[in-house]
């Protein structure tokens, strides 16, 4: 990591972890583009132009971009890769500070900015990674009634990036709720991302818990661009920033590729 404290003027924002596409452009606090699209397998051939559409209808100079925000993942190992290696040639060319954003943080981001709750909120992203395991972390939030602007969520990182089976996730959430005194529990548990796949799972945590049911909401919805934009803005104007040439995935565990080559040398 560097420490430069840049004071940003318009930046790039784009994840292409999971199976959607997105882009943004910000300047402060203001989205002057934004779009998310399905683009599963063709993030390839999509993000390129669609960068080139994003600094065209916002009426932004790539030149005078004064930094880049890239969801890093875990998620798709292809589509990682895609915005990482993208986010990382345009940096080196026009000479950019980068800021490395947690894919799941933009999505825990995203679904609680969309879920409209208040009271004090346990939110866990979930990316499905097949054979019953999700990408997930947990983030906690306090919002009263009346809470300030979207882009001031105040999220809490609880627990790290991994990838989890659902079920043994839920088993460890339902500990961490037992050991709290019931003022100290959250009013509301709610998981965002791709929920539908595990949603008869994750319902199970209500009687796990011994929670009432209505505290376990799903908003099943991607991470947006804007949320990318915003965290890494935060970043890049604390100077928490990566060079071009060090920026790296996290996929949260090796490759098959990896594994296999890590079984042949030992």
């Amino acid at each position: 990591m560097t420490k430069n404290n840049a004071q940003p003027g318009r930046i790039l924002a784009l994840d292409t972890s999971s199976a959607s596409q997105a882009v943004a452009v910000l300047e402060g606090s203001g989205i002057l583009f934004e779009s998310s699209s399905l683009a599963e397998r063709n993030h390839s051939v999509n993000l390129l132009p669609e960068i080139e559409r994003a600094l065209r209808q916002s009426g932004t100079d790539k030149q005078a971009l004064a930094g880049i925000a890239v969801g890093i993942g875990p998620g798709s190992y292809t589509g990682v890769r895609i915005a990482v290696t993208t986010a990382k040639t345009l940096a080196w060319a026009l000479k950019l500070p980068v800021a490395a954003v947690s894919s799941l943080e933009a999505q825990a981001a995203s679904g609680l900015e969309a879920s409209g709750l208040q009271g004090k909120i346990w939110v866990v992203p979930l990316v499905d990674a097949r054979r019953g395991q999700a990408y997930t972390a947990l983030f906690e939030a306090d919002l009263p009634s009346g809470r300030g602007r979207a882009d001031e969520l105040p999220l809490n990182r609880t627990a790290e990036d991994a990838i989890l089976q659902v079920q043994d996730w839920m088993v460890q959430l339902a500990a961490r709720l037992q050991e709290l005194p019931a003022d100290k529990r959250p009013d509301c548990i709610l998981f965002t991302g791709e929920t539908e796949k595990h949603a008869e799972t994750v319902q199970g945590l209500a009687e796990m818990a011994g929670l009432p049911e209505d505290r376990i909401a799903l908003q099943d919805c991607a991470a947006e661009a804007r949320w990318i934009g915003r965290i890494g803005l935060r970043k890049l104007e604390s100077g928490d920033t990566v060079d071009a040439h060090d920026l790296l995935p996290n996929y949260t565990q090796v490759t098959e590729a990896e594994a296999n080559l890590l079984r042949a040398k030992s």
